[in-house]
């Protein structure tokens, strides 16, 4: 038995978010096929879906074993443990937590970014935001950049909050601050963060305008069922 989950466009289109499946010996393709065939109105394009097992990314022949959780999920909107706060929240969020997080005797700068709700997009008014995200995965994803940034820039530390669920205009939906013991690392470092999560972290944003709701993935806008 394996489980098989669906995020954001895609849970929408099947009308459910979790389905246990007894399919066993076959590859990720196959899962999907199946889910496909019990639901008409998911996506049947798979160059549009991305696989995961077990919360790490995979190809679609991988295989799947029993125990095993399988999820398709949309393309995404876009140093030691100790020393990065990484978290997922539906509560407001506080830059000056996150600069306090990474500050240290060592740092001599920190940069921090702040991502807003704003009031317009594609041409029409906005009227709120949801963000839906792949709790498990996100987080390491998450945690993986800011590891990547330690590496690439030494003596770096890094938090990175977002948040999840509905947020309204003027609203905070992502803070980073990374500090560095030389200002141009923190400021390198924290650009590297956000572009980062908007490629590679599980995160969907399904944005809210007069004319209705659309799942805001990669390049294009696709309509929400609402």
């Amino acid at each position: 038995m394996i489980t098989a989950r669906l995020f954001a466009r895609l849970r929408e289109q099947a009308g459910t978010g979790c389905e246990q499946l007894d399919l066993v010996g076959g590859t990720v393709a196959e899962v999907y096929a199946l889910l496909v065939r019990r639901h008409p109105g998911l996506e049947p394009d798979r160059a549009l879906v991305r696989p995961t097992r077990n919360e790490e990314f995979v190809g679609w022949e991988d295989p799947v074993g029993d125990g095993d959780e399988v999820a398709f999920i949309p393309p995404v909107s876009g140093g030691t443990e100790a020393a990065h706060l990484i978290r997922l929240t539906a509560e407001p969020l506080d830059v000056h937590l996150t600069e306090v997080a990474v500050a240290h005797a060592g740092a001599g700068a920190i940069c921090s970014f702040t991502g807003v709700v704003r009031d317009n997009n594609r041409g029409e008014a906005v009227t709120h935001l949801e963000y839906e995200a792949y709790g498990g995965m996100a987080e390491r994803q998450m945690r993986r950049i800011a590891d990547e940034i330690a590496e690439r820039w030494p003596g770096t530390r890094v938090a990175m909050v977002h948040r999840t669920g509905r947020l309204e205009i003027g609203e905070a939906s992502v803070v980073i601050s990374v500090s560095a013991p030389r200002r141009a690392d923190a400021f390198d470092g924290c650009r590297h963060a956000i572009e980062r999560l908007k490629q590679s972290v599980p995160i969907w944003k399904k944005e809210f305008a007069r004319s209705g709701a659309v799942w805001l993935e990669g390049p294009e806008a696709r309509p929400a069922e609402v």
